[in-house]
């Protein structure tokens, strides 16, 4: 008996909802809040990176800086980080975080299929085979193994 999953990538699966508000800070510079679905930082810096971002963190913030914009990530009290994007205008905020959001489920996608490798022989799963679709979503076929006497 053989068991088949089918990872779509988080992008895929839906579009992100995104939020965004525009205002200008004292110096005149306009920042657009965009408000994120993502919440594990480890996926969200090598998201960031992913996007070409130079990432740095300090407490509680994330920040990264492209070529012509910066955004500073914070957390809310739901676990949910919002970007201040600057240097774009509100269109271009949406457009960076979108960006973002697919290169992180793309590293969802990646943590979750290390996870199922790992844990299927606990499982009592053998991985058969392993194909990558041209839309990035991956089938893993797996064999159930009999129980040992």
């Amino acid at each position: 008996m053989s068991v088949s999953l089918l990872l779509v990538p988080l992008a895929m699966a839906g579009a992100a909802a995104v939020q965004a508000a525009a205002g200008r800070k004292a110096d005149g510079r306009l920042v657009c809040q965009v408000q994120t679905r993502m919440r594990d930082v480890t996926l969200l810096e090598s998201a960031l990176r992913d996007t070409g971002a130079t990432v740095t963190t300090s407490g509680d913030t994330l920040s990264a800086t492209w070529a012509q914009s910066a955004a500073t990530f914070t957390r809310g009290a739901d676990g949910i980080w919002a970007a201040h994007v600057t240097g774009v205008d509100q269109a271009g905020a949406v457009e960076l975080m979108t960006t973002v959001d697919g290169a992180y489920g793309r590293r969802v996608q990646q943590a979750v299929l290390e996870r199922l490798r790992d844990q299927a022989p606990a499982a009592g799963l053998r991985l058969e085979s392993e194909s990558v679709e041209q839309d990035a979503s991956v089938r893993l076929v797996f064999e159930v193994e009999s129980e040992r006497a």
